[in-house]
């Protein structure tokens, strides 16, 4: 794993049942449905990426809530961030902020399974995100069983890297949380490479 706190990747997309058929032509794997983000407007799939880490599509839920809002664009595919799990997140968010890094406060989510079961869970939240996404968020699933618990079809996560136009900043940040990623002098980009037993499928 490129960094051993990593929780998840998120994959925003416009279309995401052409994205996730992509996804399993690609690497032989096949994603399964999560559910629905009543707050978002949006509906997800998983795939696991070894350990407790995975990988989300995050598409529009066909039917959203009117007050419904995304959290990312949903306009094209990107890898638009990724999240980490710390043993205390309430610790961690206090001792960034000591470092000089705001990663925003800790606020309740939750989503509606394929079968109808309700999960919770809390994440920090900043708008705009830090560094375009390149800095990850907070999660902290609380009683709720990790995803990755459920029996997820499982991928190999081969890398996860970055570029960024203030890279050096991006790094500084980063250095200062404890994390690792390798962030490169280019556009904001993160990109994940995954294979599956038919080939490998790249997240950018």
């Amino acid at each position: 794993m490129p960094e051993a706190l990593l929780d998840h990747l998120v994959l925003a997309t416009a279309d995401l049942e052409a994205t996730v058929a992509a996804f399993a032509a690609a690497t032989g794997v096949v994603p399964v449905v999560g559910g629905r983000h009543a707050r978002w407007g949006t509906r997800n799939y998983l795939v696991g990426l070894g350990g407790t880490a995975y990988l989300e599509f995050l598409g529009a839920d066909p039917e959203p809530a009117p007050d419904a809002h995304p959290p990312y664009p949903l306009d094209r595919e990107r890898l638009v961030t990724w999240a980490i799990h710390p043993p205390d997140a309430d610790a961690f968010v206090a001792e960034a902020r000591e470092q000089g890094v705001e990663l925003g406060e800790l606020v309740p989510l939750s989503r509606r399974t394929a079968t109808g079961d309700l999960l919770s869970w809390r994440v920090s939240s900043t708008e705009p995100a830090p560094y375009d996404g390149l800095v990850p968020f907070l999660i902290d699933w609380g009683a709720t069983l990790h995803p990755t618990t459920t029996g997820l079809p499982s991928a190999e996560l081969l890398g996860l890297t970055a570029t960024h136009p203030n890279a050096e900043q991006v790094r500084a940040v980063l250095d200062r949380l404890g994390l690792r990623l390798d962030v490169e002098l280019g556009p904001s980009r993160l990109t994940a490479e995954v294979r599956g037993p038919s080939g490998v499928f790249r997240c950018l």
